[in-house]
């Protein structure tokens, strides 16, 4: 096996092997207590020395007794993301093998089903803090969010292709990281193998997918939604839908796959509303389901539709995040509200709305509180089917790991 990156890898220094003792606040000590996997730079009270990424630092109580240990980032306001906690365990190349192997066993359930394309690792909830591990049929791509992980990609790499072979691995970097000092290491480039020419071609559920690995947003497709597309599939028979923050159009692949008469897929970014139409021709069981797209502000978009008298008898909301801080939660839940309003003005009576967020600031309460209050405000009330969450690869670990909220309702 060759690794097109080795020489690289060897080139990033490896970690000290001396380990910073770190004393923290009291409010962060009893946050590590229950579990939290992160420290902020805000929640030391004093270390033994500075450090570079990767090295290890030893978290200590109040007592002075060992409490967690973590990869430790001096770049980062997340300042030590947590590997382990409760009695003193070693740091080595077992330990990390066994994670890699725990979480990608984890996951083989789902490649019974006619699916190649999962999350393979979902970092803190799988114990693998700040990265993240995708598989698009032969393809990996390891995306990581902190440099803390670059002095491990030795131990790392030949672990993963062992635990799941592949033909390649490509590497993504968070926006940060591409900033700071990566040895060499780019964003898209192959660890293993060759950068792949185009889209990979992946199934979900039977169903066929392109997703680009290299430039695509996050990792190139959005995996957590997994069952809850399926889901649309099951409802979807006979129904007209709009598609709202379409992105590549799975949602409304999905949904022409259960049945739909017609689907119209709605996104602001031109590039990916012909991926949509791309991933639509990848599946010739569908091309006697109408598929037209619509490049349009989302809010913009709604109002027009709305104005020109459109109905449909389905429609699924599935904005980004509107909150990556506390202090822009009520900004977001003012949007959801918003989003609801104008999906109620096109949606037909006793129609079916998909409403979903994916802020883990935006409380599950709240969410849905918003949106079915806002509703009963516009005189339509809704009967919710269910409230669901994350697909079975996305496994939550903390509280800030259960981000995926999704309500299905008729009104």
């Amino acid at each position: 096996m060759t690794y097109s990156s080795i020489e690289q890898l060897n080139h990033i220094p490896a970690p000290s092997e001396k380990r910073m003792a770190v004393h923290i606040t009291a409010a962060a000590e009893r946050a590590l207590k229950r579990g939290h996997p992160w420290l902020f730079a805000d929640a030391i009270h004093n270390q033994s020395h500075e450090g570079a990424p990767g090295d290890l630092a030893v978290i200590f109580d109040s007592n002075r007794r060992f409490l967690a240990i973590g990869l430790y980032d001096p770049d980062s306001p997340l300042r030590v993301r947590v590997l382990h906690q409760g009695k003193p365990a070693p740091i080595d190349t077992a330990f990390f093998q066994q994670r890699v192997y725990a979480a990608v066993n984890l996951r083989q359930i789902l490649m019974l089903q006619e699916t190649d394309g999962c999350r393979l690792i979902h970092g803190e909830n799988d114990g693998l803090p700040g990265l993240i591990l995708d598989r698009y049929a032969d393809t990996l791509v390891l995306k990581l969010y902190t440099a803390a992980w670059l002095p491990y990609l030795n131990i790392l790499l030949p672990t993963i292709v062992e635990a799941q072979p592949c033909q390649r691995v490509v590497l993504r970097l968070s926006r940060n990281m591409q900033q700071g000092e990566t040895y060499g290491l780019a964003d898209g480039q192959a660890l293993l193998g060759d950068v792949p020419a185009g889209p990979v071609v992946f199934k979900e559920y039977g169903l066929r997918f392109a997703a680009d690995v290299v430039h695509g947003h996050k990792t190139g497709f959005f995996f957590d939604h997994r069952e809850n597309r399926k889901r649309v599939q099951e409802m979807a028979a006979g129904h007209t839908v709009l598609d709202i923050f379409a992105y590549a159009g799975a949602f409304s692949v999905h949904a022409a796959a259960g049945g739909a008469k017609n689907v119209l897929s709605l996104d602001v970014s031109a590039p990916a509303l012909e991926t949509a139409q791309s991933n639509f021709a990848l599946n010739p069981q569908l091309a006697d389901v109408p598929h037209d797209i619509l490049v349009a502000d989302a809010f913009e978009g709604l109002r027009d539709l709305a104005e020109a008298g459109r109905q449909f008898s389905m429609v699924i909301v599935d904005p980004p995040s509107f909150a990556k801080r506390t202090a822009e939660v009520p900004g977001a839940l003012r949007a959801y509200a918003n989003l609801t309003r104008l999906a109620l003005d096109v949606l037909a009576p006793a129609g079916l709305l998909v409403m979903a967020s994916c802020s883990s600031r935006v409380t599950t309460e709240d969410f849905y509180r918003t949106v079915l209050q806002t509703a009963n405000q516009a005189g339509r009330p809704l009967q919710e089917i269910e409230r669901t969450g994350h697909a079975l690869d996305h496994p939550i670990g903390f509280p800030e790991g259960a981000y995926l909220k999704c309500l299905f309702a008729q009104g």
